[in-house]
Protein backbone atom coordinates (compact mmCIF):
# COMPACT_ATOMS: atom_id res chain seq x y z
CA UNK A 1 0.00 0.00 0.00
CA UNK A 2 1.38 3.65 -1.27
CA UNK A 3 1.34 7.01 0.83
CA UNK A 4 -0.62 9.22 0.16
CA UNK A 5 -4.10 7.62 -0.27
CA UNK A 6 -6.27 9.22 -2.29
CA UNK A 7 -9.63 9.52 -0.80
CA UNK A 8 -10.49 12.82 -2.80
CA UNK A 9 -12.73 11.06 -5.73
CA UNK A 10 -15.47 13.63 -5.69
CA UNK A 11 -12.72 16.27 -6.82
CA UNK A 12 -11.55 14.37 -9.37
CA UNK A 13 -10.57 10.66 -10.27
CA UNK A 14 -7.69 9.22 -11.54
CA UNK A 15 -7.40 8.16 -14.96
CA UNK A 16 -8.34 4.00 -15.67
CA UNK A 17 -5.66 2.60 -17.62
CA UNK A 18 -7.84 1.51 -20.73
CA UNK A 19 -9.34 5.18 -21.01
CA UNK A 20 -5.25 6.34 -21.49
CA UNK A 21 -5.26 3.08 -24.35
CA UNK A 22 -8.11 4.14 -25.95
CA UNK A 23 -6.71 7.75 -26.27
CA UNK A 24 -3.45 7.33 -27.36
CA UNK A 25 -3.52 6.91 -30.79
CA UNK A 26 -5.53 10.28 -31.00
CA UNK A 27 -2.62 11.86 -29.88
CA UNK A 28 -0.11 10.92 -32.76
CA UNK A 29 -0.95 8.72 -35.63
CA UNK A 30 -4.74 9.68 -35.64
CA UNK A 31 -4.26 13.27 -35.34
CA UNK A 32 -7.29 14.84 -37.63
CA UNK A 33 -9.07 17.09 -37.13
CA UNK A 34 -13.23 16.06 -36.85
CA UNK A 35 -14.26 18.93 -38.75
CA UNK A 36 -12.21 18.23 -41.88
CA UNK A 37 -14.75 16.24 -43.76
CA UNK A 38 -12.32 16.09 -47.31
CA UNK A 39 -9.98 13.34 -46.47
CA UNK A 40 -9.51 10.15 -44.52
CA UNK A 41 -7.94 11.94 -41.54
CA UNK A 42 -10.62 14.08 -40.62
CA UNK A 43 -13.01 11.09 -41.62
CA UNK A 44 -11.29 8.88 -38.89
CA UNK A 45 -11.36 11.33 -35.71
CA UNK A 46 -15.31 12.49 -36.71
CA UNK A 47 -15.69 8.58 -36.79
CA UNK A 48 -13.93 7.91 -33.16
CA UNK A 49 -15.84 11.33 -32.06
CA UNK A 50 -19.49 9.89 -33.09
CA UNK A 51 -18.43 6.59 -31.39
CA UNK A 52 -18.12 8.33 -27.95
CA UNK A 53 -20.91 10.05 -28.61
CA UNK A 54 -23.07 6.84 -28.69
CA UNK A 55 -21.36 5.86 -25.69
CA UNK A 56 -21.81 8.95 -23.27
CA UNK A 57 -25.53 8.66 -24.38
CA UNK A 58 -26.29 4.79 -23.90
CA UNK A 59 -25.20 5.35 -20.11
CA UNK A 60 -27.74 7.93 -19.79
CA UNK A 61 -30.67 6.44 -21.92
CA UNK A 62 -30.15 9.72 -24.86
CA UNK A 63 -29.91 9.75 -28.55
CA UNK A 64 -26.40 10.16 -29.54
CA UNK A 65 -27.38 13.58 -31.31
CA UNK A 66 -28.10 14.86 -28.46
CA UNK A 67 -24.86 15.33 -26.73
CA UNK A 68 -23.09 18.38 -27.05
CA UNK A 69 -19.74 18.49 -26.09
CA UNK A 70 -17.85 21.36 -24.21
CA UNK A 71 -14.74 21.40 -21.88
CA UNK A 72 -16.04 20.32 -19.33
CA UNK A 73 -19.27 20.48 -16.58
CA UNK A 74 -18.72 24.60 -16.16
CA UNK A 75 -19.16 25.11 -19.91
CA UNK A 76 -22.22 22.76 -19.74
CA UNK A 77 -23.67 24.33 -17.26
CA UNK A 78 -23.08 27.87 -18.47
CA UNK A 79 -24.40 26.67 -21.88
CA UNK A 80 -27.76 25.24 -20.22
CA UNK A 81 -28.40 27.87 -17.75
CA UNK A 82 -27.22 31.29 -20.04
CA UNK A 83 -28.37 29.34 -23.33
CA UNK A 84 -31.92 29.23 -22.30
CA UNK A 85 -32.05 32.29 -20.51
CA UNK A 86 -31.50 34.33 -23.80
CA UNK A 87 -33.52 31.57 -26.25
CA UNK A 88 -36.65 31.91 -23.89
CA UNK A 89 -36.20 35.43 -22.67
CA UNK A 90 -39.42 35.83 -23.80
CA UNK A 91 -41.64 33.44 -22.59
CA UNK A 92 -39.98 34.82 -19.02
CA UNK A 93 -37.22 35.58 -17.02
CA UNK A 94 -37.62 33.14 -13.90
CA UNK A 95 -35.56 30.13 -12.73
CA UNK A 96 -35.19 27.88 -9.96
CA UNK A 97 -32.14 26.62 -7.90
CA UNK A 98 -31.16 25.60 -5.11
CA UNK A 99 -28.99 27.09 -2.53
CA UNK A 100 -26.07 24.50 -1.93
CA UNK A 101 -25.31 24.20 -5.93
CA UNK A 102 -22.00 24.12 -7.26
CA UNK A 103 -20.33 27.28 -8.08
CA UNK A 104 -20.55 26.59 -11.76
CA UNK A 105 -24.78 26.90 -11.44
CA UNK A 106 -24.68 29.58 -8.65
CA UNK A 107 -22.07 31.90 -10.05
CA UNK A 108 -23.73 31.84 -13.49
CA UNK A 109 -27.19 32.05 -11.61
CA UNK A 110 -25.85 35.44 -10.44
CA UNK A 111 -24.39 36.73 -13.41
CA UNK A 112 -28.21 36.27 -15.04
CA UNK A 113 -29.45 37.94 -12.33
CA UNK A 114 -27.17 41.34 -13.82
CA UNK A 115 -29.18 40.27 -16.92
CA UNK A 116 -32.68 40.97 -15.63
CA UNK A 117 -33.21 37.47 -14.67
CA UNK A 118 -34.65 36.60 -11.61
CA UNK A 119 -33.66 33.61 -9.62
CA UNK A 120 -35.22 32.05 -6.65
CA UNK A 121 -32.59 29.51 -4.79
CA UNK A 122 -34.43 27.19 -2.53
CA UNK A 123 -33.02 26.22 0.70
CA UNK A 124 -32.66 22.12 1.56
CA UNK A 125 -34.47 20.41 4.85
CA UNK A 126 -31.70 19.15 7.22
CA UNK A 127 -31.23 15.75 5.34
CA UNK A 128 -30.12 17.60 2.63
CA UNK A 129 -32.92 16.92 0.13
CA UNK A 130 -35.29 19.57 -1.42
CA UNK A 131 -38.76 20.36 -0.29
CA UNK A 132 -40.62 19.10 -3.33
CA UNK A 133 -43.95 21.20 -1.44
CA UNK A 134 -41.62 24.36 -1.62
CA UNK A 135 -40.23 23.94 -4.86
CA UNK A 136 -44.11 23.02 -6.60
CA UNK A 137 -44.61 26.81 -4.65
CA UNK A 138 -42.13 28.51 -6.25
CA UNK A 139 -43.49 28.36 -9.97
CA UNK A 140 -45.13 31.24 -11.34
CA UNK A 141 -46.21 32.02 -15.23
CA UNK A 142 -42.44 33.72 -15.66
CA UNK A 143 -40.69 30.04 -14.67
CA UNK A 144 -38.86 28.91 -18.00
CA UNK A 145 -35.70 26.64 -15.76
CA UNK A 146 -35.46 24.56 -12.59
CA UNK A 147 -31.90 24.05 -12.11
CA UNK A 148 -30.53 21.19 -9.18
CA UNK A 149 -28.05 19.30 -9.00
CA UNK A 150 -28.63 15.29 -9.07
CA UNK A 151 -25.99 14.69 -6.31
CA UNK A 152 -24.63 16.84 -4.15
CA UNK A 153 -20.56 17.53 -4.40
CA UNK A 154 -19.64 17.39 -1.19
CA UNK A 155 -22.78 15.89 1.31
CA UNK A 156 -23.15 12.96 -1.85
CA UNK A 157 -27.13 13.17 -1.25
CA UNK A 158 -29.23 12.42 -4.31
CA UNK A 159 -32.43 14.38 -5.20
CA UNK A 160 -35.76 13.23 -5.91
CA UNK A 161 -34.57 13.80 -10.01
CA UNK A 162 -37.31 12.28 -11.66
CA UNK A 163 -40.30 13.61 -9.04
CA UNK A 164 -39.02 17.13 -10.27
CA UNK A 165 -38.56 16.55 -13.90
CA UNK A 166 -42.56 15.44 -13.53
CA UNK A 167 -43.02 18.94 -11.84
CA UNK A 168 -41.73 20.70 -14.39
CA UNK A 169 -43.31 18.55 -17.74
CA UNK A 170 -46.22 19.00 -16.24
CA UNK A 171 -46.02 22.77 -16.06
CA UNK A 172 -43.82 23.45 -19.32
CA UNK A 173 -40.69 24.73 -17.44
CA UNK A 174 -37.20 23.00 -18.63
CA UNK A 175 -35.58 20.97 -16.08
CA UNK A 176 -31.62 21.36 -16.28
CA UNK A 177 -29.79 19.14 -14.02
CA UNK A 178 -25.78 18.98 -12.86
CA UNK A 179 -25.14 15.24 -13.28
CA UNK A 180 -21.22 15.35 -12.75
CA UNK A 181 -21.42 13.16 -9.57
CA UNK A 182 -24.25 10.91 -10.19
CA UNK A 183 -23.69 9.56 -13.61
CA UNK A 184 -21.35 6.97 -14.08
CA UNK A 185 -22.33 6.09 -9.89
CA UNK A 186 -25.64 5.48 -10.35
CA UNK A 187 -28.05 4.46 -13.00
CA UNK A 188 -29.49 7.59 -14.57
CA UNK A 189 -32.25 7.72 -17.03
CA UNK A 190 -32.83 11.41 -19.27
CA UNK A 191 -36.25 9.51 -20.19
CA UNK A 192 -37.44 8.27 -16.66
CA UNK A 193 -36.92 11.42 -15.15
CA UNK A 194 -37.68 13.62 -17.51
CA UNK A 195 -34.28 15.70 -18.06
CA UNK A 196 -34.33 18.09 -20.35
CA UNK A 197 -31.13 19.25 -19.93
CA UNK A 198 -27.68 17.47 -18.27
CA UNK A 199 -23.96 18.64 -17.55
CA UNK A 200 -21.61 15.54 -17.63
CA UNK A 201 -18.03 15.73 -17.62
CA UNK A 202 -15.31 12.93 -18.36
CA UNK A 203 -12.62 13.62 -15.07
CA UNK A 204 -15.21 12.42 -12.06
CA UNK A 205 -15.81 9.12 -13.82
CA UNK A 206 -12.16 8.03 -14.55
CA UNK A 207 -12.00 9.57 -18.08
CA UNK A 208 -9.09 13.07 -18.76
CA UNK A 209 -10.10 16.45 -17.28
CA UNK A 210 -10.69 19.52 -20.00
CA UNK A 211 -13.96 17.56 -21.92
CA UNK A 212 -17.54 17.30 -21.05
CA UNK A 213 -20.79 17.30 -22.61
CA UNK A 214 -23.95 18.86 -22.60
CA UNK A 215 -27.25 16.60 -22.75
CA UNK A 216 -29.42 18.90 -24.92
CA UNK A 217 -33.58 17.48 -25.43
CA UNK A 218 -34.32 16.91 -28.92
CA UNK A 219 -37.91 15.90 -28.82
CA UNK A 220 -41.08 16.39 -26.12
CA UNK A 221 -40.08 19.38 -25.65
CA UNK A 222 -36.84 19.90 -28.22
CA UNK A 223 -34.68 22.40 -26.36
CA UNK A 224 -33.65 25.67 -28.30
CA UNK A 225 -30.01 27.20 -26.85
CA UNK A 226 -28.58 30.38 -27.77
CA UNK A 227 -25.00 29.63 -28.36
CA UNK A 228 -22.41 31.29 -25.95
CA UNK A 229 -19.14 30.53 -28.23
CA UNK A 230 -19.59 31.58 -31.59
CA UNK A 231 -17.08 30.80 -34.64
CA UNK A 232 -17.88 27.87 -37.08
CA UNK A 233 -21.22 26.40 -36.05
CA UNK A 234 -19.56 22.80 -34.59
CA UNK A 235 -21.93 20.67 -32.11
CA UNK A 236 -24.97 21.21 -34.73
CA UNK A 237 -24.57 25.44 -33.61
CA UNK A 238 -24.57 25.34 -30.12
CA UNK A 239 -20.83 25.06 -29.26
CA UNK A 240 -17.99 25.98 -31.42
CA UNK A 241 -14.55 25.32 -31.39
CA UNK A 242 -12.25 22.56 -32.83
CA UNK A 243 -13.16 18.99 -30.79
CA UNK A 244 -10.75 17.78 -28.25
CA UNK A 245 -10.51 14.31 -30.09
CA UNK A 246 -8.66 12.39 -27.47
CA UNK A 247 -10.46 13.85 -24.83
CA UNK A 248 -13.47 12.68 -26.41
CA UNK A 249 -12.24 9.64 -27.22
CA UNK A 250 -11.72 9.06 -23.85
CA UNK A 251 -14.60 10.15 -22.15
CA UNK A 252 -16.48 8.08 -24.44
CA UNK A 253 -14.59 4.50 -23.51
CA UNK A 254 -14.65 5.87 -19.26
CA UNK A 255 -18.38 6.38 -20.06
CA UNK A 256 -18.72 3.13 -21.54
CA UNK A 257 -16.79 1.29 -19.14
CA UNK A 258 -19.29 2.74 -16.11
CA UNK A 259 -22.07 1.65 -18.33
CA UNK A 260 -20.67 -2.07 -18.41
CA UNK A 261 -19.15 -2.22 -14.31
CA UNK A 262 -21.20 0.30 -12.42
CA UNK A 263 -23.56 -2.12 -10.93
CA UNK A 264 -20.89 -4.45 -9.39
CA UNK A 265 -18.46 -1.63 -8.91
CA UNK A 266 -21.31 0.60 -6.74
CA UNK A 267 -21.89 -2.35 -4.43
CA UNK A 268 -18.27 -2.28 -3.60
CA UNK A 269 -18.11 0.87 -2.99
CA UNK A 270 -20.83 1.04 -0.80
CA UNK A 271 -19.41 -1.49 1.50
CA UNK A 272 -15.89 -0.38 1.36
CA UNK A 273 -17.81 3.15 2.35
CA UNK A 274 -20.18 1.43 4.95
CA UNK A 275 -16.59 -0.54 6.85
CA UNK A 276 -15.46 3.36 7.07
CA UNK A 277 -18.30 4.43 8.35
CA UNK A 278 -18.79 1.36 11.01
CA UNK A 279 -15.41 1.79 12.15
CA UNK A 280 -15.42 5.83 13.12
CA UNK A 281 -18.67 5.69 14.44
CA UNK A 282 -17.83 2.74 16.53
CA UNK A 283 -14.50 3.77 17.63
CA UNK A 284 -15.07 7.78 18.47
CA UNK A 285 -17.49 9.31 20.18
CA UNK A 286 -19.78 12.98 19.04
CA UNK A 287 -19.61 12.57 15.13
CA UNK A 288 -22.53 12.93 12.41
CA UNK A 289 -23.03 12.29 9.68
CA UNK A 290 -24.03 15.11 7.11
CA UNK A 291 -26.86 14.92 4.86
CA UNK A 292 -29.41 11.68 4.38
CA UNK A 293 -27.78 8.20 3.99
CA UNK A 294 -30.36 6.82 2.64
CA UNK A 295 -30.51 9.15 -0.52
CA UNK A 296 -26.81 9.40 -0.62
CA UNK A 297 -23.54 8.73 -3.61
CA UNK A 298 -22.46 4.75 -2.65
CA UNK A 299 -19.14 6.04 -2.06
CA UNK A 300 -19.90 9.13 -0.40
CA UNK A 301 -19.00 10.27 3.83
CA UNK A 302 -19.66 13.68 4.86
CA UNK A 303 -18.60 13.41 8.38
CA UNK A 304 -17.99 16.01 11.49
CA UNK A 305 -15.97 15.22 14.40
CA UNK A 306 -16.98 17.73 17.25
CA UNK A 307 -14.10 19.05 19.50
CA UNK A 308 -11.79 18.88 16.46
CA UNK A 309 -11.00 21.43 14.24
CA UNK A 310 -10.99 20.40 10.34
CA UNK A 311 -7.68 22.14 9.71
CA UNK A 312 -5.87 20.51 11.88
CA UNK A 313 -7.57 17.04 11.55
CA UNK A 314 -6.30 17.18 8.13
CA UNK A 315 -3.20 17.77 8.57
CA UNK A 316 -2.86 15.29 11.34
CA UNK A 317 -3.65 12.88 8.54
CA UNK A 318 -2.09 14.82 5.65
CA UNK A 319 -0.93 11.19 4.26
CA UNK A 320 -4.84 11.21 3.04
CA UNK A 321 -6.34 13.04 -0.01
CA UNK A 322 -9.72 13.89 1.37
CA UNK A 323 -10.81 17.25 1.86
CA UNK A 324 -13.00 19.48 4.56
CA UNK A 325 -16.00 20.81 4.53
CA UNK A 326 -13.80 23.91 5.05
CA UNK A 327 -12.62 26.05 1.96
CA UNK A 328 -9.85 28.85 2.18
CA UNK A 329 -11.27 31.98 0.65
CA UNK A 330 -9.33 35.26 0.57
CA UNK A 331 -6.78 34.12 4.05
CA UNK A 332 -10.60 33.48 6.26
CA UNK A 333 -11.37 30.40 7.02
CA UNK A 334 -15.46 29.96 5.63
CA UNK A 335 -17.37 26.67 6.74
CA UNK A 336 -18.42 25.08 3.90
CA UNK A 337 -22.12 26.57 2.32
CA UNK A 338 -23.40 23.26 1.73
CA UNK A 339 -23.16 22.27 5.35
CA UNK A 340 -24.53 25.57 6.71
CA UNK A 341 -27.66 25.17 4.25
CA UNK A 342 -28.66 22.18 6.14
CA UNK A 343 -28.71 23.81 9.26
CA UNK A 344 -25.20 22.91 10.63
CA UNK A 345 -23.26 25.18 12.70
CA UNK A 346 -20.04 26.68 12.14
CA UNK A 347 -18.32 24.98 14.63
CA UNK A 348 -19.33 21.60 13.81
CA UNK A 349 -19.09 22.21 9.68
CA UNK A 350 -15.48 23.39 10.74
CA UNK A 351 -14.73 19.92 11.79
CA UNK A 352 -15.99 17.95 8.39
CA UNK A 353 -14.36 15.91 5.87
CA UNK A 354 -15.53 14.50 3.32
CA UNK A 355 -14.38 11.21 2.09
CA UNK A 356 -14.55 10.12 -1.51
CA UNK A 357 -13.89 6.07 -2.21
CA UNK A 358 -13.25 5.16 -5.52
CA UNK A 359 -12.61 2.49 -8.13
CA UNK A 360 -8.86 1.98 -7.53
CA UNK A 361 -9.17 1.85 -3.59
CA UNK A 362 -8.99 -0.89 -1.29
CA UNK A 363 -10.08 -2.41 2.38
CA UNK A 364 -6.75 -2.22 3.33
CA UNK A 365 -6.49 1.65 2.79
CA UNK A 366 -10.42 2.01 3.99
CA UNK A 367 -8.86 0.25 7.26
CA UNK A 368 -5.41 2.92 7.26
CA UNK A 369 -7.71 5.36 7.04
CA UNK A 370 -9.73 4.60 9.79
CA UNK A 371 -7.13 3.94 11.98
CA UNK A 372 -5.27 7.25 11.01
CA UNK A 373 -8.46 9.43 11.70
CA UNK A 374 -9.25 7.97 15.03
CA UNK A 375 -6.46 8.32 16.16
CA UNK A 376 -5.24 12.19 14.89
CA UNK A 377 -9.14 12.68 16.06
CA UNK A 378 -8.40 11.29 20.16
CA UNK A 379 -4.91 13.18 20.01
CA UNK A 380 -6.91 16.07 19.38
CA UNK A 381 -9.72 15.63 21.88
CA UNK A 382 -6.54 15.09 24.37
CA UNK A 383 -5.63 18.82 23.60
CA UNK A 384 -9.25 20.03 23.72
CA UNK A 385 -10.66 21.97 27.12
CA UNK A 386 -13.96 21.90 25.06
CA UNK A 387 -14.00 18.47 24.61
CA UNK A 388 -13.20 17.43 28.23
CA UNK A 389 -15.91 20.05 29.80
CA UNK A 390 -18.02 18.29 27.50
CA UNK A 391 -17.33 14.91 28.66
CA UNK A 392 -18.06 16.11 32.43
CA UNK A 393 -21.39 17.52 31.46
CA UNK A 394 -20.97 21.17 31.12
CA UNK A 395 -22.74 23.14 28.91
CA UNK A 396 -20.55 24.76 26.44
CA UNK A 397 -23.22 27.24 24.70
CA UNK A 398 -23.75 28.76 28.01
CA UNK A 399 -19.88 29.35 28.93
CA UNK A 400 -19.43 31.06 25.88
CA UNK A 401 -22.37 33.38 26.60
CA UNK A 402 -21.71 33.66 29.83
CA UNK A 403 -18.19 34.98 28.70
CA UNK A 404 -19.73 37.21 25.94
CA UNK A 405 -22.08 38.87 27.98
CA UNK A 406 -18.67 39.85 30.76
CA UNK A 407 -17.05 40.88 27.52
Amino acid sequence: MKTPIYFDNHATTPMDPRVLEAMLPYFSEKFGNAASRNHAYGWESEQAVETARKQIAALIGANPKEIVFTSGATESNNLALKGVAEMYAERGNHIITVATEHKAVLDTCKKLEKHGCQVTYLPLQQDGLVDLDQLRESFTNRTILVSIMYANNEIGVIQPVAEIGKMCKERGVLFHTDGVQAVGKIPVDVQRDNIDLMSLTGHKIYGPKGVGALYVRRRNPRVQLTAQIDGGGHERGMRSGTLNTPGIVGFGKAAELCHQEMAEESVRLRELRDRLKVRLESELDEVFINGSMEHRLPHNLNMSFAYVEGESLLMGINDIAVSSGSACTSATLEPSYVLKALGVGDDLAHTSIRFGIGRFNTVEEVDYVANRVIETVRKLRDLSPLYEMAKEGIDISKIEWVAEAAH
